[in-house]
């Protein structure tokens, strides 16, 4: 009889799936077929196994239930061992129903805890194990070592530093200038709601907004005294408020309007509720939560490794021979067999090439081409720099193109032209990989190394090395990926290490190139003169392109720069000699008493064109001055940075988990900003490591984001369902089945009691099936409802998105929110509405409902019910916000309107969102007016038969005017102020230009089709005018307004076209 049938991910998905014929293999050799629930734990179905067990011949040689783990093929046909028995069968989805019971080895608590962290990641650790590479081990050592201080230091914090780690402040941000008055308060007296945690008596008090919580705590304490007339007050230091219904609390020294949540009620009007929580009860929180820390299996100490002696007498630096590789060969390569290979190798860092590129001789094709052939590069030894990686890449040349070759294929160290670009339209690029030349202990890696490589795309800059846009690491896909087999020299009879910063010291004080020696030469020159040139090359903008005798001054006058102009070390680093050693150990050497930057250019110095490891120390310290709120503003464009890291244990890493375990909301958005790119061969490695040393830190966490991913699993797998559903039954069939499914006990319960993954202060409370649905668009994103606990009572929507790249989105919304903060901190409450947006792993992910809100284009269609006419109904908004605003409310939802437009038509335009249509402008019930999907930026609008089809800057409708005007063609001063609100919030964005350039910059490594190179950051220098006075900018700005509004009539012809079209569709 065959071992049981093949079981897909589709089929666990099933909603019929109820009950399976399972084959079970016991240790004794007896086999058992029996018929188990899908839905049953492995616990359950481990004493079902056992009741019939005894019936059966050799039960007497069983041992304990206990003393034995089941294992199973997994759906990557891999064997895996299921520690964890509260797991139902349906969610482990064996692929061949066949478990197999085998004695149970080494610690229990270990091995559950690692098969969680398995599951979690999305990679088993076993595989990090099997690799057996020295610098994984040592890097997953440290980095355990490192959390599981951190996870320890925490158990002994007191209960209000917990409280701040565990569930940090959500605050309004803080008006800057102090002639500013706070956003929208009022010194009025408001009313909040207070409940006390141990009985169910609440009380209402009126107090100021700008009073503190413990304020509020006192009054409570007072009122519960006097109604319940206790003898003895309560201290208001043994107090905390936390909102209702939410894991959000009030604490600490600040007023009470600058708290997100009261803000947002007292903006509403309406009555905040919170629950006074004793201190003991979250001692007794944190006591549960730390003990799972406390049981964390500890590795067992080890002595510390005896360092290996590096010969100090022949450090690299001593040897000036020059530098040279041996290319082997090739295997698993795939081309035209009328082609010739050759290999192509430049020596990098950063994106600076060391020397010129060197070629190989053409080979014919075959599968394992050999040219054990010497390429020599332009280089000595002596002059690498410690972060140089060699890059390779394997394209194919026709017969046509040798003859354009042959006469300077002579030379080993062509030109640059003639490799590149000389045979561009006969290059068929195959395969690329890239290699560090020192180890991540500093040795010079010497011997044979085959590398595999990465499949190569032609793409139309023709760029067949891959210097920045590749990682260091090769291929895992070792069974069939190209690969190329090359030997590095033994330069020495000894290991060659890079020098130390000692040894670099020393290297100096022999070679007499420290400060006086420049001094006594700068002497024989006018200093003035010369200090008049460095200011103005260091106030240009573009300073890569600087002639040579602009770069030799910049590098006279480093010291000038260190005491004088601290924050132009970027420019400074660019024009360094970083392929001669002495020019190296100066530098280094004047880094280490710099003086640390301010945020800002600290950023700049995080990208790929400062590779260096004293230079990345540096940075990292110049951030970690970072607020909490700060680092979450720029968490996405740090772990994108994690990309260009060339070894695993860096600072970045240090620095990101060191935050992550120090503020929970961190850690939460950290974990899936790695987790949703794991997907990635480039960076699974890395990013599977860090994961896993945040999750040994934080074992109590891994349980509230293992309980979002088995939420998000079977939302993925509703999605799935509804896709093959939808295709045979109608819309109401298919949403009919989604709701069937959703009531299956499984789906219930994975899909309650959750914290938000895009807010984890929102607790997902109950799932409300019956609101539930999915969008008709081509990958049917679902729309989930949820009760919560909040005393509103307001649902909480999130579309579930499965088939579709977010980053995009992600991204344009953190500038969104960016630009709210930058104007809030001018005093600027533009009612801007970032809704959040996470991606959670390959083309999937969440988007939050703004609940009560509506697409302009539904607005105008129902006011109409004519798709042709609707577009240009200029009342239709204006009548909305009556009916949801009636009376003295409509003056404060226009007022909405106009501060939203006018933050949303400077954000469009800055930010150059394309794609812009009367459904994806969005209008609140309030008034907010808002944008949704951002497929498009940077100015890459949609164009139809080879037509830019937008073409006013920002969107500026005359039915938008409408409203702003009150529905009065002749009120004038409200548009004035709109105008002055869209002019003043275009200023605050230029003044922190720099912020969004260095922003988008970072973010060429996520490897989004808009934003790959220098290049797509042109549209944000233009349209910011970084180039112009404040003067010429203003006036740029306001002649686009005035086009926009000009030219209005040609957004509404768009929208016409595209409700036309949409209601063809339907």
């Amino acid at each position: 009889m065959p071992p049981g049938i093949y079981c897909p991910v589709e089929f666990w998905s099933k909603e019929g799936n109820q009950n399976i014929q399972v084959d079970f293999l016991l240790p004794t050799g007896i086999y058992l077929n029996l018929s188990v629930s899908c839905h049953a734990s492995l616990g359950t179905i481990k004493q079902v196994v056992w009741h019939h067990a005894q019936y059966e011949p050799l039960y007497h040689m069983l041992n304990d239930p206990e003393a034995y783990v089941f294992t199973c093929i997994n759906q990557t046909a891999e064997q895996q061992e299921l520690e964890d028995e509260q797991r139902r069968l349906c969610d482990i989805q064996p692929f061949l129903p066949v478990l197999r019971l085998v004695a149970r080895e080494g610690d229990r608590a270990k091995k559950l805890i690692n098969s969680q962290i398995s599951l979690l990641i999305g990679k088993g650790l076993h595989e990090f194990d099997s690799m057996r590479d020295p610098e994984v081990n040592d890097f997953r050592a440290k980095m355990r070592q490192f959390c599981e201080e951190r996870a320890g230091k925490r158990q002994q914090l007191s209960w209000r530093a917990w409280l701040e780690y565990s569930f940090p402040l959500q605050l309004e941000p803080l008006t800057k200038s102090p002639r500013t008055s706070p956003l929208h308060v009022s010194n009025r007296s408001c009313f909040i709601n207070v409940k006390f945690e141990s009985g169910e008596e609440s009380f209402t008090f009126q107090i100021s907004p700008m009073e503190f919580p413990i304020t509020l705590i006192s009054y409570a304490i007072k009122k519960q005294a006097t109604v319940f007339r206790h003898q003895r007050l309560e201290s208001s230091e043994d107090y905390t408020l936390q909102v209702k219904g939410k894991w959000e609390y009030i604490y600490g020294n600040y007023p009470l309007y600058q708290f997100q949540y009261i803000h947002s009620c007292l903006h509403q009007g309406i009555l905040p509720h919170l629950t006074m929580v004793h201190s003991s009860s979250i001692i007794a929180m944190r006591d549960e939560q730390t003990n799972c820390t406390a049981h964390t299996p500890k590795m067992a100490a080890k002595p510390p490794p005896i360092p290996k002696k590096k010969p100090t007498h022949a450090t690299l630096w001593s040897l000036d021979q020059p530098f040279y590789i041996e290319l082997v060969q090739g295997s698993k390569v795939n081309a035209d067999e009328r082609m010739k290979l050759v290999v192509q190798a430049g020596l990098f860092h950063g994106n600076e090439m060391l020397c010129k590129m060197v070629s190989s001789s053409e080979v014919n094709v075959c599968s394992e081409p050999v040219w054990k052939q010497k390429l020599d590069f332009d280089i000595n030894i002596c002059d690498l720099p410690r972060m140089a990686r060699l890059c390779f890449a394997l394209y194919a040349v026709i017969e046509k193109a040798k003859k354009a070759r042959s006469t300077k294929k002579k030379s080993k160290a062509s030109s640059f032209v003639v490799e590149r670009f000389g045979s561009l339209h006969h290059d068929c690029p195959l395969a690329w990989v890239n290699i560090m030349l020192f180890d991540y202990k500093d040795q010079l890696k010497t011997g044979e190394c085959c590398l595999h490589m990465w499949s190569s795309f032609p793409d139309e800059k023709g760029e067949l090395l891959k210097p920045m846009g590749g990682t260091v690491q090769s291929n895992p896909n070792t069974e069939s990926a190209a690969a190329l087999v090359i030997c590095f020299p033994n330069v020495a009879s000894h290991p060659v290490y890079y020098p130390s910063f000692e040894q670099s010291v020393l290297v100096l004080q022999l070679l007499d190139l420290g400060r006086s020696g420049d001094y006594a030469r700068s002497t024989l020159e006018d200093p003035e003169e010369q200090k008049q040139q460095l200011m103005e090359i260091l106030e240009r903008r573009n300073y890569t392109e600087l002639y040579e005798h602009e770069k030799d001054l910049v590098w006279k006058m480093r010291h000038e720069i260190r005491d004088q102009y601290p924050e132009a070390l970027a420019k400074l680093l660019i024009i360094t000699k970083w392929n001669k050693h002495e020019d190296v150990a100066q530098m280094i050497t004047l880094l280490q008493n710099w003086p640390e930057l301010p945020v800002l250019n600290a950023l700049e110095l995080l990208d790929f064109s400062f590779p260096d490891r004293y230079v990345g120390s540096f940075t990292i310290n110049s951030l970690k001055k970072l607020t909490d709120d700060e680092l979450f503003q720029y968490l996405l464009q740090l772990v994108q940075v994690l990309k260009y890291e060339s070894y695993l244990d860096c600072e970045l890493t240090k620095f990101l988990l060191d935050r992550a375990l120090a503020n929970r909301k961190i850690g939460h958005f950290l974990f899936w900003h790695l987790r949703s790119e794991m997907h990635v061969p480039a960076v699974a490695l890395r990013f599977g490591l860090i994961l896993e040393a945040y999750c040994r830190g934080s074992n109590y966490h891994m349980g509230i984001l293992m309980k979002q991913g088995e939420a998000l699993n079977k939302m993925k797998a509703l999605n799935n369902l509804i896709k093959v559903s939808s295709q045979k039954a109608t819309k109401l069939q298919a949403k009919e089945m989604m709701h069937q499914c959703m009531k299956q006990e499984t789906y219930l319960e994975a899909l309650s009691n959750f914290q938000c993954p895009l807010n984890p202060s929102i607790i997902l409370a109950e799932i409300c099936v019956d609101q539930c649905t999915f969008m008709d668009s081509k990958m049917k994103p679902l729309w989930i409802v949820f009760n919560s606990d909040e005393e509103s009572g307001a649902g909480v929507g999130i579309i579930f998105k499965n088939g579709d790249d977010l980053r995009q989105d992600m991204l344009t919304l953190q500038m969104i929110q960016l630009m709210d903060v930058l104007w809030k901190q001018e005093g600027l409450d533009l009612r801007m509405t970032p809704y959040g947006c996470l991606s959670t792993g390959d083309k999937t992910g969440l988007i939050e409902v703004v609940m009560r809100s509506d697409t302009i284009a539904n607005i105008q269609l129902n006011k109409s019910n004519m798709a042709a006419t609707a577009a240009f109904n200029k009342d239709a908004l204006l009548n909305w916000l009556k009916s949801k605003n009636p009376g003295e409310a409509l003056e404060q939802a226009i007022e909405e309107f106009t501060l939203s437009c006018a933050g949303y038509c400077v954000a469009t335009y800055v930010l150059g969102i394309g794609d812009r249509h009367s459904d994806n402008i969005m209008i609140r019930e309030t008034g907010q007016l808002f944008h949704i999907d951002f497929g498009h930026f940077l100015g890459n609008f949609k164009t139809k038969f080879g037509i830019n089809r937008e073409r006013v800057p920002f969107i500026l409708t005359y039915d938008f005017v409408h409203v702003i005007q009150q529905g009065r063609t002749n009120n004038s001063e409200k548009f004035e102020r709109f105008r002055d609100y869209c002019e003043k919030a275009y200023m605050i964005l230029r003044r922190h230009g720099l912020l969004f350039l260095h922003l988008f910059a970072l973010m060429k490594a996520a490897g989004l089709p808009e934003l790959s190179c220098s290049k797509d950051i042109q549209y944000l220098k233009d349209s910011l005018a970084l180039g112009k006075t404040d003067e010429e900018a203003l006036k740029q700005f306001r002649l686009k307004f005035n086009e926009a509004l000009r030219e209005s009539w040609k957004t509404k012809v768009n929208w016409l076209a595209h409700n036309v079209s949409k209601d063809n569709r339907q």
